[in-house]
């Protein structure tokens, strides 16, 4: 394989990295050196071409604020030398694509795997060999899986096992959906760990319970996967107790396509939510809203220091 211009490689584990133990449990165990050789894109071979860093080897299920703030400033540092490809579990992929995409911006692309490297047909490989060739020509962060390059902001898992993994918003108003990257351009990554946002989903009969205990439990940001295009129903009350308090909410819907539309009325209403400061969080998955509060609030926080 040919490649036009350098690319660093941080690999993170994922199912990507994944091979089967004695027990038949995946875990992950290919380093990003291993990774690069499945792909036919050996450092030896393709000297000054590819680099690469192991920076974390864990389930992307498993990661929290600490582990992204690690890989953030490992793909922030990378990213100043040229384009950067990230091997990351599809779990919390479309967390931590939106994390890039806020936080630093440029030509990262993100790829992994469905099937572990030691499947009979792995799709990592050849996910990895599109993810190098996709990092030369894109200008802000992606995630290339099964063939699909798909924006950063506004990725989505929609699909548990098929190679075409994640989608972006419908209707191809992806640029529109996209602001601009919240740090300078260059600047270190305003660090997540010790922020707290929670995610509330709305359900038949839910009262405030959940929400009052996010509060509780000190949450600095609240998102809600409210019904339709942004009813909360019965989490009106403590969303009411979230906004008299200063904490900020972001209404998302439980619906997997379609944008939040505040228009109906009533106590739980998207309209009546929206009167108070409620957000809206367009067509971003609840996830990918609570990592860009998060964004918000960890550059708030340091703006503030």
């Amino acid at each position: 394989m040919s490649i036009s211009t350098p690319v660093s490689l941080i690999a993170t584990g994922g199912t990507i990295a994944c091979t089967t133990d004695a027990a038949g449990a995946l875990v992950p165990t290919l380093s990003a050196e291993e990774l690069c050789a499945s792909a036919g894109l050996i450092p030896g071979n393709l000297p000054g071409e590819v680099t690469v860093r192991d920076t974390l080897h864990t389930d992307s299920s498993e990661m929290g604020l600490s582990d992204l703030d690690r890989l953030l400033v490992a793909v922030a540092a990378a990213v100043r030398q040229g384009p950067v490809v990230v091997t990351h579990g599809t779990d919390s992929m479309e967390e931590t694509a939106m994390a890039v995409d806020r936080l630093i911006g440029g030509p990262v692309v993100l790829t992994g795997a469905q099937r572990p490297a030691d499947d009979r047909s792995p799709d990592g490989p050849g996910n990895l060999r599109e993810a190098v060739s996709a990092a030369a020509t894109v200008t802000r962060p992606v995630i290339v899986m099964g063939g699909d390059v798909v924006p950063a902001y506004g990725a989505r898992k929609v699909h548990t096992t098929a190679d075409r993994a994640f989608a972006g918003p419908e209707s191809g108003a992806v640029t529109a959906l996209r602001p601009a990257c919240l740090s300078r351009e260059g600047a270190a990554p305003a660090p997540l760990e010790g922020l707290r946002v929670d995610i509330v989903t709305a359900y038949q009969g839910a009262d405030s319970t959940l929400v009052d205990a996010a509060l509780s439990a000190g949450a600095d940001g609240l998102v809600i996967a409210a019904f339709g295009s942004g009813n909360a129903g019965g989490l009106a009350p403590g969303i009411h107790r979230a906004r008299q308090s200063g904490i900020p909410v972001v209404m998302c819907t439980r619906v997997p396509s379609g944008p939040v539309s505040p228009v109906y009325g009533g106590p739980g209403g998207g309209a009546t939510l929206a009167s108070l400061g409620v957000r809206s969080g367009g067509t971003l998955s609840p996830a990918q809203a609570r990592t860009e509060l998060l964004c918000q609030l960890a550059v708030s926080r340091q703006a503030d220091r």
